[in-house]
């Protein structure tokens, strides 16, 4: 059963020279959640920030931070994030060796616990993690970089997931990643995701755009 369709805008494609005013600015234009990428040049191609940036974050949006964690390894770091203000910390799991672990983890610190999966890493190694889960970050593109193409292929992927989560009779949130805009999001939320994280789609034409373009992937 899909829940409606909530926009997690990537602060990636913001203006980091004020990120707090972005924040504020997609947080009063209509964003449920606001994701935070997270990458360490190790797991993926690319820098961005890390803890202390989320905790500078924090007092300017009182909404869902779904932080993703494109780093290896993870671990060592989950703690760091948690006190920063996380709400929902998204693992990959290609990262580690013992995603159980650091699910189990997660929730220890009072957060929701998501992870994410690479493009070419199928859904079926989801399989004994179900439970343990509240969120599920599909990549429709190859993580490191904002402004990609929508990889088709993933919708295949969103199905099944979907499929896999109301056969359990879970409440686990969907989400994808990568190329989602005003041409993409429909065939990804008629495969089943319920929460989109929109970069470029957001954040493009400025902050008087960004409710307009948030009201236009949800389809109003």
């Amino acid at each position: 059963m899909t829940s409606a369709v909530k926009i997690s805008p990537s602060i990636l494609s913001a203006d980091f020279s004020k990120l707090g005013e972005e924040v504020r600015a997609v947080d009063a234009a209509g964003a449920d959640y606001i994701h935070i990428d997270v990458m360490d040049g190790h797991f993926v191609p690319n820098i961005t920030i890390g803890p202390d940036v989320v905790k500078s974050l924090r007092p300017h949006s009182a909404k869902v931070f779904d932080v993703h964690l494109m780093i290896a390894p993870v671990d060592p770091y989950i703690e760091a994030f948690a006190e920063a203000g996380s709400d929902i910390i998204t693992v990959h799991q290609e990262a580690g060796a013992h995603t159980h672990r650091t699910l189990q983890k997660i929730r220890s610190l009072g957060k929701k616990a998501g992870i994410s999966l690479n493009p070419a890493t199928p859904e079926t190694t989801l399989e004994y993690l179900y439970e343990e889960l509240d969120l599920i970050l599909v990549m429709s593109v190859n993580p490191g970089f904002g402004g990609q193409s929508f990889i088709s292929s993933q919708l295949r992927k969103i199905e099944a997931i979907r499929n896999r989560i109301d056969a359990l009779g879970l409440d686990i949130d969907l989400e994808v990643d990568g190329g989602v805009n005003r041409e993409t999001v429909q065939s990804v939320i008629s495969a089943g995701a319920n929460v989109l994280v929109a970069g470029s789609a957001t954040f493009k034409g400025g902050p008087s755009k960004y409710a307009e373009n948030i009201k236009a992937l949800k389809g109003q």
